[in-house]
């Protein structure tokens, strides 16, 4: 019971953040700029992602045309923060809005915000998720990245 009205806490306070970028992403389908907050790096939400074949992430990696394993600290970023494919291979820091804790992980794919992925994603494997001590049933939690 309680972990259930945890969920539906973290999921109206992630509403109230999210509703900014909804109205940008009609208008101009575009991610938001990179640039640092107050507290450090680009505000995003994160998302979890297969991204093994067969699984829900689709097909291969846009960086390198494979599968990877949901063991590695990997990302894929919305279409405007991927830059047509000149973040592919490079690290970058997450942080938990939630527990402050921060990991490096590489970008290897794109979230195609051209088809359904919005504009202010970070993408990412379980092994992320695990790093940072969240909890992969929530589905979408806040969190800041940078270039690392």
């Amino acid at each position: 019971m309680a972990r259930a009205k945890l969920a539906f806490l973290a999921a109206a306070v992630l509403l109230l953040l999210l509703a900014p970028s909804r109205a940008v992403a009609r208008h101009h389908h575009r991610a938001p700029a990179v640039s640092p907050n107050k507290g450090g790096g680009t505000r995003a939400v994160m998302t979890v992602n297969g991204f093994e074949k067969g699984q829900e992430g689709g097909g291969p990696a846009a960086c390198d045309g494979h599968y990877h394993s949901n063991g590695d600290l990997i990302a894929a970023l919305s279409t405007g923060w991927f830059a047509g494919g000149r973040r592919c291979h490079k690290p970058i820091r997450i942080t938990s809005a939630h527990n402050g804790r921060s990991v490096v992980a590489r970008v290897v794919d794109e979230c195609d915000s051209r088809h359904g992925c919005r504009t202010n994603v970070v993408d990412t494997s379980k092994a992320v998720w695990d790093a940072l001590g969240l909890d992969t049933n929530v589905g979408v939690v806040p969190v800041t990245w940078s270039d690392a």
